[in-house]
């Protein structure tokens, strides 16, 4: 069975990190790029980072640039979002998505995890 595993959020206060880890399994992880996709309550969800599959090319949108640094572990099926200096407009549930092409439209990403919450208060 396919799985996308999203993990590692929590509370933090503003200016703090956290890291989200998306543990893939049940297809040929190095064929699909990976994306972080949030949504925060009343909003769209957006499409924030995503990394193609051979990890050579990143994205990020304008608001986590400089701050959120996407990479993957081909050895553990795993991409990470390591986000710093966390703003309390952060705060959303992050999911990770994994697709061959169409991004940032989540209709066009072919499997998803369940997200986790990241909440950025002080």
């Amino acid at each position: 069975d396919v799985q996308l595993q999203a993990s590692g959020g929590g509370l933090v206060q503003p200016g703090g990190s956290l890291r989200l880890s998306c543990a893939a399994s049940g297809f040929t992880f190095v064929d699909y790029a990976i994306g972080w996709f949030r949504q925060a309550p009343g909003k769209e969800r957006e499409g924030i980072s995503c990394v193609s599959g051979s990890g050579s090319d990143t994205y990020y949108v304008d608001s986590v640039k400089g701050r959120f640094t996407i990479s993957r572990d081909y050895a553990k099926n795993t991409v990470y979002l390591q986000m710093n200096s966390l703003k309390p407009e952060d705060t959303a549930v992050y999911y990770c998505a994994a697709f061959l092409t169409g991004w940032p439209d989540p209709t066009d990403m072919r499997y998803w995890g369940k997200g986790t919450q990241v909440t950025v208060s002080s």
